[in-house]
């Protein structure tokens, strides 16, 4: 068959092994501190370049993810990392970061980039721009159909095609997923994902619930199953792709064994032989206790079997339930029937109903009928000792999977990781690569506090802000900009005057750009259009036309959802700025943006207090900079009212319920809604930060956008606005994000 790379995860030593044991051409592992799985531990720097001189010898490849989004604080020990990285010669990293693609550019340029699904290169569009920027390789997003993997493999050039073949898949794109990290700062994007979308959430069944109490039984709306592509391999094979990829990090060796089998099977069967191999490798793939599958979007953009919303989506062999916990001496037991093989040594997970917690163990005492066993065959009743983690919730039960079997030993052929080896190296890089370390972070980075930080406190300080709202009665007193999706409000007289309308880029907005364009007369000049971060490619052509139509309007301003669309943009005379959907988190990245031709940019969304000072505090630090980094700083903003999306998915799921309240196992309302081909999730209350403008204007944020789309511009809405804006009138307090929080 064609000559693809299979590439397998690996978050330990254990399954490092099991990869290659298992055939694949190329391992990934996570960068320590870096990555976008929040791992038990991290690989070691050691570890990795122990790894890296194993698959060399054996002429296979190996990959470091540096895949998460990166905090100004965190620039330094990231600098002293990739210096080290480019070191030990990975065959490449993959990022997310616009700010860590910037840095490596500017001074690693021996690490080879590849873009990482998180960016959303969901389009040949996106591609086309990552592989400009410099990235050898860019991972698609999980969302496409064989089609369109097709079309943008033909338009790739130079720049290689790597999907995801086999594992877990996201409800949400992946780079737009804000859940978790509106839950309580645990962001996706960072690594921290809570999996929100594993919870089961029930729907009311009316929206004044209060009245009849009558709420439909919770499911698993969000849960999805397993991607599975063995069926559908002979297709892709010919699509042009350069490497399949096993999702699983975090899986066990056990699982990562039996699925890079299975693939390696079919890889490589004989023309006549592929039907047969299939089979077999279903057989194998069965065998690694993994979730319910399905082959995903590969077939179809609307794929039936993509959730089943009566199961929990848990992985592992299910093994029973349980309600009572018992005290047994100084432990905690639990009785049941299993219904599989259990043995001491195996790695079980607690799943808790209804609130969905999970805990996850190695099981060390076992008992069959009272006597103590090593294991049990299905229809025993066993107990089993729980792990001390293990809180049990009153009133509910808990299911109990096997997840991986006994931990297993070296390599196959007997051989071990010469990690020490690699320790003293480093020990030595470290003292060598000191001084270059030192000055990148001089150059690029603010240190400790901050000066510019510790100035801004002084400032607060000054005028009352002591870290407490203070009021505005003469307005926001910073430019602001008003968010709308609803050409109605803009033609209606609104009781505030905003600096700039911020106009949603949607079908009913711009059938009547015309009409806006006439109402607004010289005022226009304040429009700028917000386009969305996803452009599906079948819908590029159509949007290119609609912007050009809107030049040629007279329109010149437009906000990017996604980083990529700047390419669309060359060559024309207009004024571009970022949204908040291109996760723009240290100034490195803020940089990128600016050398792109970015006049403006909103920083992330998910942004706590401190973080946000001590990004504003690194980006003002280049006006007296001389290096070509800091050639330009650019005003930036923030998202401080609305209800973001905190999914963004192309599923649109038959027990979808749109426009309906559902609630999370701690009573949290959302709403599900349909927009411009996408099924997004919203919180039913806005956040708010506009008690907090003034501390924003003196941290340096230069505008502000308040956002009133999704059903907010009603003349109610609009007028509490007003008065929340001028500290008028008398609301509660609306939820500030991660503002007052910590952002993880």
């Amino acid at each position: 068959m064609a000559n693809v790379e299979l590439l397998a995860p690996a978050g330990s030593v254990e399954t490092f092994r099991a990869a290659l044991d298992g055939g694949a051409d190329a391992v990934y592992v996570g960068a320590p501190g870096f990555n976008a799985r929040n791992l038990a531990r991290d690989l070691r720097l050691e570890e990795i370049g122990a790894m890296i001189r194993h698959c060399h010898s054996l002429d296979k490849k190996l990959y470091v993810a540096a895949n998460s989004l990166v905090l100004e604080r965190e620039l330094p020990a990231l600098i002293e990392n990739l210096a080290l990285l480019q070191e030990l010669q990975p065959d490449g990293l993959i990022v997310q970061d616009l700010g860590l693609i910037h840095l490596v550019r500017k001074y690693f340029p021996k690490l080879q980039l590849h873009g990482s699904t998180l960016m959303m290169a969901h389009n040949s569009e996106a591609v086309g721009f990552l592989g400009n920027l410099g990235c050898r390789r860019v991972v698609l997003a999980r969302e496409l159909t064989l089609k369109e993997i097709r079309i943008i493999t033909a338009k790739r050039g130079e720049t290689e095609i790597e999907i995801f073949i086999h594992g877990a898949m996201c409800f949400s794109y992946s780079g737009l997923c804000l859940f978790s990290s509106y839950l309580g700062g645990k962001s996706g994007l960072r690594g921290r994902c809570v999996q929100p979308c594993r919870r089961a959430y029930s729907t009311a069944r009316q929206k004044g619930r209060g009245r009849d109490g009558k709420v439909d039984p919770a499911r698993y709306l969000f849960s999805m199953n397993d991607l599975n592509g063995l069926e559908v391999l002979p297709e892709l094979l010919e699509s042009g792709i350069t490497s399949l990829k096993i999702e699983g990090r975090l899986r066990s060796a056990h699982y990562v064994r039996n699925i890079v089998m299975a693939y390696r099977k079919v890889l490589d069967a004989a023309p006549g032989e592929q039907e047969k191999a299939v089979a077999e490798a279903k057989v194998l793939a069965e065998m690694a206790m993994s979730r319910k599958t399905s082959t995903g979007y590969f077939l179809s953009p609307q794929p039936a079997e993509a959730i089943t919303p009566f199961h929990s989506g848990n992985m592992g062999i299910h093994l029973g339930r349980f309600s009572a916990v018992k005290t047994a001496g100084e432990e905690r037991i639990c009785r049941f029937v299993v219904k599989g093989g259990l043995a001491v040594g195996d790695r079980l997970r607690l799943h808790q109903e209804p609130g969905g917690e999970r805990v996850a163990f190695r099981l060390k005492t076992l008992f069959v009928g009272g006597s103590p066993q090593e294991q049990a065959v299905a229809g025993s009743k066993v107990s089993i000792a729980l792990p001390d983690e293990f809180q049990p919730r009153p009133g509910g039960h808990v299911e109990v999977y096997k997840i991986d079997g006994a931990s297993g030993g070296q390599f196959s052929d007997g051989s071990y990781l010469q990690v020490s080896a690699v320790s003293r190296e480093l020990t030595g890089l470290q003292g060598k690569l000191a001084k270059k370390i030192e000055d990148i972070v001089a150059t690029v980075c603010v240190s400790g506090e901050t000066e510019g930080q510790s100035e801004i406190q002084k400032k607060a300080m000054r005028s009352g802000h002591h870290g407490r709202p203070s009021s505005t009665p003469k307005g926001p007193g910073i430019e602001w900009w008003l968010k709308i999706d609803s050409a109605k409000a803009v033609l209606a007289d609104l009781p505030f005057s905003p600096d700039r309308f911020l106009l949603s880029f949607d079908k009913q907005m711009l059938s009547q750009a015309g009409q806006i364009k006439g109402w607004l007369g010289k005022r226009s000049r304040m429009v700028t259009w917000a386009l969305p971060p996803l452009i599906m490619e079948n819908d590029l052509p159509r949007c290119r036309k609609q912007i050009a139509l809107l030049i040629r309007s007279g329109f010149r301003s437009f906000q990017l959802g996604h980083i990529s669309q700047v390419s669309i943009f060359a060559g024309e005379k207009v004024h571009l700025s970022a949204d908040y959907t291109c996760n723009l988190l240290n100034n490195q990245a803020i940089a990128l943006a600016s050398g792109l031709g970015l006049e403006k940019a909103q920083t992330s969304i998910e942004m706590d207090r401190d973080a946000l000072k001590q990004l504003v505090a690194g980006h003002r630090r280049g006006r007296g900079n001389r290096d070509e980094t800091w050639a330009r700083t650019i005003p930036l903003g923030l998202t401080v009212y609305g209800t973001p999306a905190l999914y963004t998915s192309r599923l649109a799921a038959s027990h979808f319920q749109y426009d309906r309240q559902i609630l999370s196992p701690k009573n949290e309302g959302y709403v599900i809604r349909k927009k411009e081909g996408f099924t997004q999730t919203f919180p039913e209350r806005p956040f708010s930060l506009l008690p907090y403008l003034p501390e924003l204007r003196e941290m340096g944020i230069s505008y502000v956008v308040v956002d009133v789309c999704e059903g907010m511009s009603t003349t109610r809405n609009l007028q509490e606005l007003q008065e929340r804006l001028t500290n008028s009138g008398r609301y509660g307090k609306l939820p500030t994000f991660n503002y007052l929080g910590t952002l993880e």
